[in-house]
């Protein structure tokens, strides 16, 4: 029915295949059962099937997540979503149910993300940037390939400068330089939409500041590099003058062998893809200039 609606790419929220994982974070699902899912949405027709998997969820350890790596590989989507569970019981009350005495410690949740990104990279996947991967042939890949890889905040997409509209519980839309998000709980949702009423409860329009921000942040997330005359063309800036804080701030990773910033060019090396989003929080407004400790001990082979 959803295809038959025009829908082309669907996810799956696997997070982990393990039992224990699964019942520690109250997700118990079959493992033949989205096999046979994961099988009927191509048979639909469906263009893209993509895996959402956690690492630094309870009980999680390097054998147990590798055999959820295995049966990634045998299942075989298209994309995956590679993404790092973070413990905020305060924000998100089913988390309450999570022992903190089951999550992985720093280093092995260090260890749990370079597992999988050694592990897919030798099955072929190609890495997109920050927590996606796609096979070669995908169209993630392909516009990787192009440099017509976008990123608004469902993620990367294909498509640039287009207007999102979020329906469900929850859900946030973007209409030109306007974000706005739906109610989080489904008896508010609920009660709007019946009473004919759309269920936004807040939004933002944002300023000048984060569009010139989330330009630069855009360039790093998808190309790995900024040009800083083309920033001052677009915006009537001085690059240097604007981020003095923020390139003071990259010095240290440049040291570090992250990235380079020469001729008005900063470059995001080898080593730096695999952390782009330490790269990229150095321009961000809001948020803490930390990192967080052991995250740049990360080896990659």
């Amino acid at each position: 029915e959803l295809q038959a609606m025009g829908f082309n790419r669907i996810s799956l929220g696997i997070q982990d295949f393990d039992p224990q994982v699964q019942a520690a974070i109250n997700r118990l699902q079959d493992t033949d059962q989205i096999g046979a899912l994961t099988q009927a949405c191509r048979s639909a027709g469906f263009h893209s099937v993509n895996f959402d998997l956690i690492y630094g969820l309870p009980l999680q350890n390097r054998a147990s997540f590798q055999d959820t790596l295995n049966t990634v590989s045998r299942f075989r989507p298209d994309r995956i979503a590679l993404y790092s569970y973070a413990h905020m019981p305060t924000l998100f009350k089913a988390q309450k149910q999570i022992s903190v005495t089951q999550l992985p410690n720093p280093a092995l949740k260090l260890e749990l993300f370079q597992c999988a990104v050694e592990h897919l990279i030798a099955e072929g996947y190609v890495y997109i940037g920050m927590d996606h991967f796609a096979l070669p042939e995908d169209e993630l890949a392909r516009a990787q390939r192009n440099g017509d890889l976008h990123r608004n905040f469902m993620g990367y997409t294909t498509r640039k400068q287009t207007d999102l509209l979020g329906f469900g519980v929850s859900a946030i839309s973007q209409v030109a330089d306007c974000y706005a998000q739906n109610a989080k709980d489904i008896p508010s949702w609920a009660a709007s939409i019946e009473h004919g009423m759309t269920a936004i409860v807040r939004g933002l329009t944002t300023t000048l500041d984060d569009r010139i921000r989330a330009e630069v942040i855009q360039q790093l997330m998808c190309q790995g590099r900024v040009c800083f005359a083309a920033v001052e063309r677009r915006f009537g800036i001085q690059f240097h003058d604007y981020f003095r804080d923020a390139l003071s701030e990259l010095e240290p990773l440049v040291e570090d062998g992250l990235l380079t910033v020469e001729d008005g060019i900063l470059q995001v090396l080898p080593n730096g893809h695999l952390l782009l989003r330490v790269i990229a929080s150095r321009f961000d407004a809001y948020l803490p200039k930390q990192t967080s400790p052991g995250l740049l001990q990360l080896k990659v082979q």
